[in-house]
């Protein structure tokens, strides 16, 4: 986003330089159409924006979604910096999502285990009860079976 001449070409430098699609915004409004049309990576926002127009860019900043704000200042900054900060943007990017992927990962594996953890333990209890027909007695032994064998594909992933 910016309103700079130099705004398509930087677009055309990010394409090259990234292989992502890159398109070039020259306004707030503009910027704000786009974000609600689709998802970005990365967001690159010229700071004169900001700084000029805070209440459209309070706007466009609360569409960003899960793109990454990159703030520049398009009249300073060369397009080697444009470059250099937007891939560590996409990297940074990258590797939160890693680690939120693995977290919820992780989180659904405990939650799992606990669930599978009751479920032998029932198993359990129910073998125990006297006086259980033994084709009752075969199904529980097929949960009990079952859930083991969850338990241990868990473990090993």
């Amino acid at each position: 986003m910016t309103p700079s001449s130099r705004g398509q070409d930087c677009a055309t430098a990010l394409k090259e330089a990234t292989g992502e699609e890159t398109l070039w915004a020259e306004n707030l409004p503009q910027a704000l159409a786009r974000l609600r049309e689709q998802s970005y990576s990365a967001v690159v926002i010229d700071q004169f924006l900001i700084e000029n127009e805070p209440s459209e860019s309070d706007q466009v900043l609360d569409h960003l979604g899960t793109a990454f704000p990159v703030y520049l200042s398009f009249a300073v900054s060369g397009m080697e910096r444009l470059l250099r900060e937007v891939r560590s943007a996409l990297q940074r990017r990258k590797r939160e999502e890693t680690q939120a992927r693995h977290s919820v990962e992780q989180q659904i594996r405990s939650e799992m285990f606990e669930s599978i953890t009751a479920l032998l333990l029932s198993c359990e209890l129910a073998m125990a009860v006297p006086g259980v027909p033994s084709p009752a007695v075969e199904k529980i032994r097929v949960i009990d079976n079952l859930a083991h064998d969850l338990r241990q594909k868990l473990g090993t992933n």
